[in-house]
């Protein structure tokens, strides 16, 4: 699949900080990649380069295979983490701004407010101020004026902010639903589990460098240990060469739990016959590592446990 975006050895700097240093990505057409890291890691600032707010000190971006300049500006959208209506404005007439900002006609305008407030449960809003209307209300509004131009880069920081557990699913499907459309979305945001139920691909950056980057199965499967977990009835006593008990416990169901990692020339067929002679086996499964997982390992390795802490709270 052809790269809508590429960044190719980005660097930029303020003052005495450096923000990136020599990032290089790729990301493919019609995908969503989760553009992930913690507080100050750089991702805003490549955000803010990739929306020409600000520029890179060296390095380029290119947009579908030319280097990106203010032609590309009209197949952007940007839904900032920092939120940005007019409170006082009507939300019908503040999208109407907006979209003719962007360029589209009156009547194609009306005609696109009309149907993304009826699809995000809006409509009977339209007359209402901005300020009238709840955090995640809002946060709809300025969802839909951030696709209501028909983008082909769509990029989206922490667009999950302020909603409940339905409108959240509700802003996931339209995100999902864009996507298979053929729009191409980047998705910053601290909350893995949505990475995990949305995103094709990510790149993790760390104190202004990319640490990882990859498809999220790949990703999951370079940082397997080769560890199962199993469930069954009976007394479990692993006592073997070619397995170790990570964690053990006694379910409130009366089932034992184990956790087990093989060592190297062992199968899981090895661990499975063994448990068949002490236990009725009820579960047996992979222990994949979740991308949560993945990321406070890899951010771990490069910064001080003190740093790491704060950004767990």
């Amino acid at each position: 699949m052809k790269p809508i975006l590429e960044a190719i050895n980005v660097r930029k700097a303020y003052a005495n900080h450096v923000a990136l240093d020599d990032v290089s990505l790729s990301i493919a057409e019609g995908s969503i990649f989760g553009l992930l890291g913690p507080n100050g890691a750089g991702k805003t600032s490549l955000i803010r380069i990739i929306t020409q707010i600000t520029g890179a000190d060296s390095g380029e971006i290119r947009f579908r295979g030319e280097r990106l300049n203010s032609s590309h500006i009209g197949q952007i959208g940007y839904l900032p983490e920092e939120r940005g209506l007019y409170k006082k404005m009507k939300v019908g007439e503040q999208l109407l701004y907006l979209a003719r900002l962007r360029g589209l006609s009156r009547a194609d305008a009306m005609g696109r407010i009309r149907r993304w407030l009826d699809r995000l449960e809006l409509k009977h809003w339209a007359e209402k101020n901005v300020e009238d209307l709840s955090k995640g209300m809002q946060q709809k509004v300025q969802f839909i004026a951030t696709v209501l131009h028909e983008p082909k880069l769509i990029i989206l920081d922490e667009p999950f902010s302020g909603f409940d557990p339905i409108n959240a699913n509700l802003i996931k499907d339209e995100i999902l639903a864009l996507r298979d459309q053929g729009s191409t979305i980047i998705f910053s945001t601290h909350r893995m589990e949505s990475v995990e139920e949305l995103c094709d691909s990510i790149a993790l950056i760390n104190k202004a460098h990319k640490v990882l980057d990859g498809s999220v199965g790949d990703i999951k499967n370079q940082f397997k240990t080769n560890t199962y977990e199993l469930e069954g009835r009976g007394r479990f006593m692993l006592t073997h060469p070619d397995f170790e008990v990570l964690e053990q416990k006694e379910r409130e169901n009366g089932h034992v739990f184990a956790r087990i990692q093989i060592h190297p020339g062992a199968t899981p067929n090895d661990l499975l016959r063994f448990a068949m002679t002490q236990l009725e086996i009820q579960a047996f499964r992979e222990r994949i590592p979740s991308i949560n997982e993945i990321f406070i390992r890899r951010v771990g390795e490069t910064m001080p446990e003190a740093l790491l802490a704060a950004q767990e709270v």
